[in-house]
C-alpha cells in the first residue's frame, strides 16, 4: 500500500473521531435547527420550543431557521450538505419517511445523508370544512363528496407532508374524489380553508384546535384511534364513517450523515431530558401532543419501520405527486 493511501486513510480515520474532551465541550457555538416546513405549523413550533430549551440546557443559542417549499425538499436538501459537525440540525417529519417513496429522485436519501438523533413528539391530525360547505358531519360530507366527484378540493402543505398523505388515505378508504391544492407551507394551506379558497384540509390538532373552538372551521373528525382529550366531543373519522382510517403528525431531529457519535448521544440525552420534565407533558397534553421518548438506534429503527409502512399504502392507494 503506498504512502499516500496509507496517510490518507489515517487523515480519514482522524476525521471521524470526536474525543471525549471535544464532546462534552459542544456546542461551543451557536446551532440552526432547519425546519423545512412554513412558519406557525407543529415543526416550526416545537423546533423553537426545544431550541429554546436547549438553550438553557446546553448555553449556546439554538436558532430555528424556516426553509419551506417543495414538500420539505428544499430545508432538507441544505441540511443534507452542511458539515457533519453537530452546529446544523434538521426538524423532520413523517413527511420525509413518505417522500423516500412518493419522491424517490429527490437529491437526498434520508437513511443515507442523515442520521437520527431525537425524536420529538406525535399528535393527532383534524379534518376540518369551510362553514360555508353544506355539510354538518362526515357523513353528509361524504354524501356530499359523491355526489359532486372532483368538485371540491383539499389543501395541504405539499407533495407528501402528513396533511396530504393523510388526505388521500381518506380519499382512498372512504372512495371520494377531492382534488388536491398544494401550498407553500401549512399556514398558506390553512388560511385559505379560513378564507374559503378551498373547502378541506387535514390539519395538525395542535394548531387548528383554536378555530375550530372560534368557529372559523367546522370539525369533520379527528385521525386517531381514539377521540383527542383536546376536543372530546369530535368524533374519529374511524369511528364517523370511514371504518379502520388512522393517521398522525410526528416530528424528530436528525443530523448530517457522518455526525460524531459522541454529539449525538449528547443531543439525544439533552432532547430526552426536555421531553421527559412533567411541566412540558403537561403543556403539550394541553396542546394535544405527546412526548415521544427514542434512543439513536430506537428512531433508525422507527424511521425504517415507518418508510416501509408508507411505501405499502402509497402503492396500494396509488398516490402520486402531481
Amino acid at each position: 500500500m503506498s504512502r499516500i493511501v496509507k496517510l490518507g486513510l489515517v487523515l480519514a480515520a482522524v476525521a471521524g473521531l470526536v474525543s471525549p474532551t471535544a464532546a462534552q465541550e459542544y456546542p461551543a457555538r451557536s446551532v440552526r435547527i432547519i425546519v423545512p416546513f412554513g412558519a406557525g405549523g407543529p415543526a416550526d413550533v416545537y423546533a423553537r420550543f426545544l431550541g429554546q430549551h436547549l438553550q438553557e440546557s446546553l448555553k449556546q443559542s439554538f436558532v430555528v431557521e424556516d426553509r419551506p417549499g417543495a414538500g420539505s425538499i428544499i430545508g432538507t436538501g441544505e441540511v443534507a450538505k452542511s458539515a457533519p459537525d453537530g452546529y446544523t440540525l434538521l426538524m423532520m417529519s413523517n413527511t420525509h419517511t413518505t417522500n423516500e417513496t412518493l419522491r424517490p429522485n429527490k437529491p437526498f436519501q434520508l437513511m443515507r445523508d442523515f442520521v437520527p438523533v431525537a425524536t420529538v413528539n406525535y399528535s393527532d391530525l383534524i379534518m376540518v370544512i369551510h362553514p360555508s360547505v353544506p355539510a354538518k358531519d362526515l357523513k353528509e360530507f361524504l354524501a356530499l363528496l359523491k355526489s359532486k366527484p372532483g368538485a371540491m378540493n383539499y389543501a395541504s402543505s405539499g407533495p407528501g407532508t402528513p396533511y396530504h398523505m393523510a388526505s388521500e388515505l381518506f380519499k382512498a378508504m372512504s372512495g371520494t374524489d377531492i382534488v388536491h391544492v398544494a401550498h407553500k407551507a401549512s399556514g398558506d394551506a390553512r388560511n385559505a380553508v379560513l378564507g374559503g379558497h378551498v373547502q378541506m384540509m387535514v390539519d395538525a390538532i395542535t394548531t387548528t384546535a383554536p378555530t375550530v373552538q372560534g368557529g372559523q372551521v367546522r370539525a369533520l373528525g379527528t385521525t386517531g384511534k381514539a377521540r383527542s382529550k383536546l376536543l372530546p366531543d369530535v368524533p374519529t373519522i374511524a369511528e364517523a364513517g370511514v371504518p379502520g382510517y388512522e393517521a398522525t403528525i410526528w416530528l424528530g431531529l436528525m443530523a448530517p450523515a457522518g455526525t460524531p457519535k459522541p454529539i449525538v448521544d449528547k443531543l439525544n440525552a439533552e432532547v430526552n431530558k426536555v421531553l421527559s420534565k412533567p411541566e412540558v407533558k403537561a403543556a403539550w397534553a394541553r396542546q394535544g401532543a405527546e412526548p415521544l421518548i427514542m434512543t439513536p438506534a430506537e428512531f433508525d429503527k422507527y424511521l425504517r419501520g415507518d418508510i416501509e409502512k408508507w411505501a405499502k399504502v402509497i402503492q396500494t392507494a396509488g398516490i402520486k405527486v402531481q
